[in-house]
């Protein structure tokens, strides 16, 4: 008798954690599982923001696969997903081709440059590892620069969006470069990190104590911040902002965009119906009209019972569909159609403003400075525990608090 087949795309936290999940609990007689994922490692998205920055090491971000996953019980395939066709129950990949039976899509996100002009040609974003690697390169080669050539703009940063990604990030910036001018011998008040957001608040969604907390103490630490300035146009030396009618250019020896995100653009080309690559589930996690395909993480939209509206693609909603999504894979292997229903149960949410620094509520306390701090590493090892037990945590834990 044939094995069905279970096909995870992407190796992120829905990937990761459900591969985890079902190669404790299903024997290699029951299916076959195959991972699929372009690199041979699986990196914390949510500290995306420091390894850009530089304040933490990829070392610590990034983790091989093969450390968490036993490829004895899962197979892993390292390849580029290029096509999802869910009639013939196929994914197409860069070198071959996957035949699934159930198919799991977490491929995660990806920037969203609402068309601006100029920004996915000039701007970088906190997206992969490498982009990542980028940034931090660039910054620190600007001020290189300058030494050279004594030309301010280089010293001009520019992030794009105060939402939780771009103050998390500047946060990081704050720390960061007081360090790098001090290796490179640059007063600090020179440089400037200028935080541009559209809308009249940074952190959409927090109480306003709390979003007037993480200003000031961004703004200690030397950041700018330009609010109702909306985004025109992104030059290689500048962006073009707008504020109540009036245009303004600001240079730039850098332009960070981290001002909203979509999913993948797999999804978007796929025939499943989706919004900006993202595929409304139902209450199974499963996509509309297959009922074989289960779409968590980045790529999927879930829905707030209470308000109607999508609940924010967080690791945390992430980490919780994996549960029910592996427990229902194994149901269906095993011949029953009774599966459980994803229900979401948020936690709270902090913003870190640096490894001593924060803001947050969970569950309904507000938290702000070392506490908030401290709330965010347990977070951040909690993920590790779930995902590879003590070792993991203590190979690859946050412990600094000062």
């Amino acid at each position: 008798m044939r094995k069905p087949k279970i096909v995870l795309l992407g190796a992120g936290y829905v990937g990761m954690m459900t591969a985890s999940h079902l190669q404790k609990k299903l024997e290699t007689s029951e299916a076959e599982i195959t991972l699929v994922n372009k690199h041979e490692y699986h990196y914390q998205s949510t500290w995306l923001h420091e390894s850009a920055a530089g304040t933490v090491s990829d070392d610590q971000t990034v983790m091989k696969i093969s450390d968490i996953i036993d490829f004895n019980k899962v197979n892993f395939v390292k390849d580029v997903v290029v096509e999802i066709k869910p009639d013939e129950q196929k994914v197409i990949l860069e070198n071959g081709v996957l035949e699934y039976d159930y198919l799991v899509i977490g491929l995660g996100f990806e920037a969203e440059t609402f068309g601006i002009e100029g920004l996915k040609e000039y701007a970088y974003s906190i997206t992969t590892i490498n982009a990542c690697n980028k940034i931090r390169n660039k910054i620190e080669e600007n001020l290189i620069k300058y030494k050279e050539t004594g030309d301010e703009k280089l010293l001009s940063i520019i992030v794009g969006g105060a939402g939780f990604t771009g103050m998390e990030f500047i946060a990081e910036l704050g720390h960061k470069v007081p360090q790098l001018c001090e290796k490179h011998n640059i007063d600090r008040n020179s440089v400037k990190i200028i935080c541009v957001e559209a809308m009249q608040n940074a952190l959409p969604g927090f109480a306003d104590d709390l979003i007037e907390y993480a200003v000031r103490s961004l703004e200690s630490k030397g950041i700018e911040f330009r609010l109702s300035n909306v985004v025109k146009k992104c030059t290689e030396t500048s962006i073009i902002v707008e504020n109540n009618g009036e245009q303004e250019e600001i240079e730039a020896g850098i332009v960070i965009w981290a001002a909203g995100i979509r999913g993948s653009r797999i999804v978007a080309d796929s025939p499943i119906q989706n919004n900006r690559g993202r595929i409304l589930v139902d209450e199974f996690l499963r996509a509309p009209e297959y009922n074989n395909i289960f779409v968590a993480g980045d790529c999927s939209l879930v829905l707030d019972p209470e308000t109607g509206r999508p609940y924010p693609p967080t690791a945390q909603i992430a980490i919780q569909q994996s549960y029910p999504l592996a427990d229902n894979l194994i149901t269906l292997v095993r011949g029953n159609n009774k599966l459980k229903a994803f229900k979401f149960a948020p936690k709270g949410t902090v913003c870190s403003l640096g490894f001593d620094d924060g803001v947050g509520v969970v569950y309904g306390v507000k938290l702000s400075g070392w506490k908030a701090a401290l709330m965010k590493k347990v977070i951040d090892n909690r993920y590790l525990f779930l995902l590879g037990g003590v070792p993991l945590v203590l190979k690859k834990g946050k412990f600094k608090f000062i």
